[in-house]
């Protein structure tokens, strides 16, 4: 496997927000009277758009309570999103050899695309991106390829010379959907069986193995 463009998903792979996320939606719980989760269990909850973190993160019994929950999360996350939330250790550097090999770098996240494009900007805006697409009603959510066919042809690179970089199985779907490389993160927040389990067979440990699997000129 070998790529000349990447596609990177966001939470959980060049950024760890769970913390960020946790608060957030414990903040919610804890104003509408409902138990909070440790952070831990955010793991499972993130991955597909807010909207279903939202509901996993609600008793069942109190799905009644969505739109408010979803209303307040939107809310609190507006003031959480930067406070705890880090690039993974070894992203800077990885990032810094794709820009020398001149690599394309591109983001697609199931994040709102406002918070994406906030997020982007703040903490890896020293670097170029040729796409960086958060969720809108313009593309299906991941794991839907229609995103990630839009990044290939707007960069005018077949979806088969990309490597598509992610933690999750909304990842590898895509990726694979697309006809492009999945290569699973496992630094992130879901378990490397989870990826397997829909069809992952690359994976690396640190984000510099990144740079081997790119294509040579």
């Amino acid at each position: 496997m070998s790529g000349r463009a990447v596609i990177f998903d966001l939470d959980g792979t060049l950024l760890d927000t769970l913390d960020d996320l946790a608060d957030a939606g414990n903040t919610v719980l804890a104003a509408l009277g409902y138990p909070t989760h440790p952070v831990a269990s955010y793991r499972q909850f993130v991955g597909d758009g807010v909207a279903n973190l939202v509901r996993r993160a609600l008793p069942g019994n109190a799905q009644h309570d969505f739109e408010r929950a979803l209303t307040l999360m939107r809310e609190q996350y507006a003031i959480h999103w930067k406070i705890k939330s880090r690039p993974y250790p070894g992203i800077p550097e990885m990032l810094d050899g794709l820009v020398e090999k001149k690599i394309p770098l591109c983001v697609l996240s199931n994040k709102p695309d406002r918070f994406c494009q906030l997020t982007m900007e703040h903490f890896f805006g020293r670097w170029p991106w040729a796409v960086v697409m958060g969720e809108t009603d313009e593309f299906p959510r991941k794991p839907d390829p229609t995103g990630a066919l839009a990044i290939a042809e707007r960069l005018g690179i077949a979806p088969g010379e990309f490597l598509f970089l992610g933690d999750s199985p909304m990842d590898v779907k895509c990726a694979l959907s697309a006809g492009m490389n999945p290569v699973g993160a496992t630094w992130g927040f879901r378990a490397k069986d989870t990826l397997e389990e829909v069809g992952g067979k690359v994976f690396i440990d640190r984000p510099e193995e990144l740079l081997s699997l790119i294509a040579r000129p």
